[in-house]
């Protein structure tokens, strides 16, 4: 048997602040901007540049109960984690275009690693493995 995740799906505010934060400042690609109206609502997806198959859904919150989870997918944990090829390039351009890190660079046994926030406020690693 072969299984791999495909999509992973952030509730969001808004669908095109959430596309241009995701396509801006962290450089994904954005995959597909589909309206669904028998639903009201996008398909949008988006994926770090590179070789990796896991996307992003950017799911916009259609009710009260999912609004309370916007910026807060994990309880305040790490969320998701990047890895990169290249950390300082990655966090010298991320640190330029405005994101914001809540934990600097550290140099752990598995490799270099920071944490940041999205314009939520999830918090990501930036991780390169060593």
């Amino acid at each position: 048997m072969i299984q791999s995740i495909s999509h992973i799906a952030v509730v969001v505010r808004d669908y095109d602040e959430a596309i241009d934060f995701y396509t801006d400042k962290l450089g994904f690609t954005l995959v597909e901007d589909i309206y669904q109206p028998e639903q009201d609502k996008r398909w949008v997806v988006v994926r770090p540049k590179g070789d990796g198959q896991t996307s992003i859904l950017l799911a916009r919150a259609s009710t009260a109960h999912q609004e309370k989870f916007i910026g807060d997918q994990s309880g305040g944990r790490v969320f998701l984690f990047l890895q990169t090829d290249d950390f300082w390039r990655d966090y010298e351009a991320y640190k330029s275009a405005g994101i914001e890190f809540v934990r600097p660079p550290l140099e752990a046994p598995y490799g270099t690693v920071a944490v940041f926030m999205d314009l939520y406020g999830n918090l990501w690693d930036l991780v390169q493995f060593t």
